[in-house]
């Protein structure tokens, strides 16, 4: 274990030499990266890299095997995902997975279940700021989730994770199968959510749009990273092709 103590006023989120496993197989390889406070970051590279998995290590469902994870300068590698979403970090995985049987009001109520002590006029607030973010929601509130386009419920499955007011938002896939002028829209949203105050780091494998709204990125590769920059300056750049085609 690396003793180093990280410094109060350091980044956000820390990922430090991350090592992560299904079972006796290797997925992510000594992975190090930060996030700063107020800053939007993409993970990207092509499938099988092993960018989910990382997010998973960060949010607690998936045990990092060595190497060590700080938010906020508190160590959390080995922290529950339930206490590290009270921290105040939200996770939206890969495939929406929004309670189907329920509601809209009802799943984004579900969001708000870390902060226990939140009072009833608090997560009122919360859910009025996501029906403002995507309007669609408050049309659709009393609708079965499960009845909801893809587009639809990606908005349900972001405004969950806002309930719990993070101050980290991981995003993974956001836009996976959906249609142009919904990615559009979906982007916007996170630069709302972003000039708010929250940070974000994001998979993508939308790339220009990704780049266009990311500080910075990072670009992994056979679970390793391998490449690093501000977003706009890696738009051109020839690994970025290397890294999504292999070629």
């Amino acid at each position: 274990m690396d003793p180093r103590p990280i410094a109060l006023n350091g980044p956000l989120l820390e990922v430090r030499e991350v090592d992560v496993f299904y079972g006796d197989i290797q997925v992510v390889w000594g992975t190090t990266f930060q996030v700063q406070e107020g800053e939007v970051v993409a993970l990207l590279g092509p499938n099988g890299a092993g960018k989910t998995t990382t997010l998973r290590a960060i949010s607690g469902t998936l045990r990092a095997r060595s190497g060590r994870i700080f938010f906020q300068g508190k160590e959390i590698t080995q922290t529950p995902p339930h206490r590290i979403a009270r921290l105040g970090i939200a996770h939206v995985p890969e495939g929406r997975r929004v309670f189907a049987e329920m509601t809209v009001a009802e799943n984004l109520e579900m969001g708000a279940y870390t902060p226990l002590r939140e009072s009833r006029g608090r997560l009122q607030e919360n859910r009025e700021k996501v029906f403002e973010l995507f309007p669609r929601l408050r049309e659709r509130q009393r609708q079965m989730a499960g009845t909801l386009s893809g587009g639809e419920a990606q908005m349900l499955a972001i405004g969950r994770g806002l309930m719990s007011n993070p101050r980290l938002l991981i995003l993974d896939e956001l836009t996976l199968g959906l249609m142009p002028r919904l990615i559009e829209s979906l982007f916007e949203a996170i630069r709302v959510v972003n000039a708010a105050g929250v940070t974000v780091l994001l998979v993508e494998q939308n790339l220009d749009e990704a780049l266009s709204l990311a500080t910075r990125a990072y670009i992994m590769e056979a679970g390793r990273i391998v490449l690093e920059g501000k977003g706009q300056d890696l738009l051109g750049q020839p690994q970025i092709r290397k890294a999504y085609l292999g070629i």
